[in-house]
């Protein structure tokens, strides 16, 4: 069970990051149609990237989903560093190409909607393992499943107060959704680290 709830942690943050990346082209595809002809190839070619850069994502994840708690480590090193790539290159879209405030709120509402779901999955996921332990560690992770709501809450109402603010550069978006990237995966963790304790 200790190198499982590894496992758990590994599979939500990797899960949320594809939900984010799922989110981001989504949205960049929706946009494709009212991108100025003068930009329409250079936002082509940037969503191909972006679209190249998500597929070798997944499929790492998918290569190394059953490796051993160390690789896994290993692993989520070389797939965060994937990741910053993705994100720079989200930043160099709306850089060139998707300028227009409304685009890059839109973007932001997708993914924070993505950041939302993967808070609510991984709560799911960590409510049905601690039905399967005994009373004695019940409390531990009752009260982690009760500490990772209230985190969930707490950056939703951040997220939510970007949306309204409307004015944000992707900048300043991007860093609101990296600070509820950072709040999920610190929860994530601390949920799991309750759940092996109780095991032992």
């Amino acid at each position: 069970m200790p190198e499982q709830s590894s496992v758990h942690v590994y599979l939500n943050w990797t899960k949320e990051r594809i939900d984010e990346m799922d989110a981001i082209l989504t949205s960049l595809e929706s946009m494709a149609s009212r991108v100025k002809a003068d930009s329409k190839a250079k936002a082509e070619q940037l969503t191909a990237d972006l679209m190249k850069r998500r597929d070798e994502f997944q499929a790492k994840v998918k290569a190394q989903a059953q490796s051993g708690e160390s690789a896994l480590r290993a692993n989520q090193a070389q797939l965060e560093s994937q990741w910053l790539g993705f994100e720079a290159q989200v930043k160099t879209y709306f850089d060139t190409v998707g300028k227009q405030v409304e685009e890059q709120q839109a973007t932001f509402r997708d993914v924070a909607a993505a950041q939302v779901r993967a808070w609510r999955e991984a709560l799911e996921s960590l409510h049905a393992e601690a039905t399967k332990v005994t009373d004695k560690g019940r409390a531990d992770i009752d009260a982690a499943v009760k500490q990772m709501k209230a985190d969930a809450e707490e950056a939703e109402a951040r997220v939510q107060k970007m949306k309204l603010a409307g004015s944000e550069s992707w900048a300043g978006l991007s860093a609101a959704l990296e600070q509820s990237r950072k709040a999920f995966d610190r929860a994530n963790q601390q949920a799991w680290d309750a759940v092996r304790r109780a095991v032992h």
